[in-house]
């Protein structure tokens, strides 16, 4: 074989994404995973209402999650920064218009850390065969510098999710965000980790089998009443909204800064004490 010789990389099994078998997929949306997967570039593509996420590798390693493995062809737990910095740049992506935005600070994961990166974004609105927006490709390249990471304060959270991989994907992000993590599957499994060791805060999903994140929290109330509690769930407070405790919820999908901004509240009410 000759240095100039290249061998084509194996074709992604996509008989477990939320794509389903590339046979069925429209031509615009073929072509564009051929351009995603074989650019050098940091490419990242929603495709279709439900947002499925597709990335290359150069993606993975420009964002430096580790629990980020191309090609993706899931919908996001939480979405990527790209997705969630600016609603306005993005709807107008979906509308048809294709846009590049300079210098903007994404965070990113350094050395177990997140560091934020100044970074150009190129979003292009990719059309089905009858003319109508059906995906939208944000390509990304880091500009030059970027401003120091901002500090937060460390909690001890304990996640509780069924979904084994979005469990690791929100634990991942909270370890990088500098807290102590804990996580369970299920309430029953819950319990104990509460009963056994003191957390700041509870985390989890409204829906889970079993005994459901609502009744979790009011009985993980009775064995630390001043424990913080934070909700996730696909109907966003609807569910939650008339508890007779106080939490927070977070709609799904939610973002990094979401997320952020929920622990930050929580941080300053335990560092305001008791009213």
């Amino acid at each position: 074989m000759h240095a100039s010789d290249s061998v084509a990389p194996p074709s992604p099994d996509w008989s477990r994404s939320a794509l389903g078998d590339p046979a069925g997929w429209p031509p615009s949306l073929r072509l564009t995973v051929d351009i995603l997967l074989n650019s050098p570039l940091a490419m990242l593509l929603m495709w279709g209402p439900e947002q499925i996420m597709v990335y290359n590798d150069a993606y993975s390693a420009l964002i430096g999650l580790s629990s980020l493995r191309a090609p993706g062809g899931g919908v996001p737990s939480i979405q990527p920064a790209a997705w969630s910095w600016n609603g306005a740049a993005i709807r107008q992506a979906w509308s048809g218009a294709g846009a590049s935005y300079r210098g903007v600070s994404l965070p990113v994961w350094r050395n177990d850390g997140v560091a934020q990166q100044l970074l150009d974004l190129y979003y292009t609105p990719i059309r089905n065969e009858h003319g109508q927006v059906a995906g939208v490709l944000c390509a990304l390249n880091p500009a030059q510098g970027a401003p120091a990471p901002e500090g937060a304060r460390a909690l001890r959270i304990l996640v509780v999710e069924d979904n084994a991989d979005a469990r690791y994907l929100v634990c991942e992000t909270l370890r990088a965000l500098g807290h102590e993590v804990q996580a369970a599957a299920t309430g029953e499994d819950a319990l104990p980790e509460l009963a056994g060791q003191p957390f700041d805060v509870l985390f989890t999903d409204v829906s889970l089998p079993g005994m459901s994140g609502v009744e979790l929290a009011r009985q993980a109330l009775r064995l630390a009443p001043t424990l913080q509690l934070l909700f996730a769930s696909g109907y966003g407070d609807e569910l939650t909204r008339h508890l007779e405790f106080p939490a927070q919820s977070l709609q799904k999908p939610y973002d990094i800064e979401q997320l952020q901004a929920a622990l930050a509240q929580i941080a300053g009410r335990m560092d305001a004490g008791p009213a």
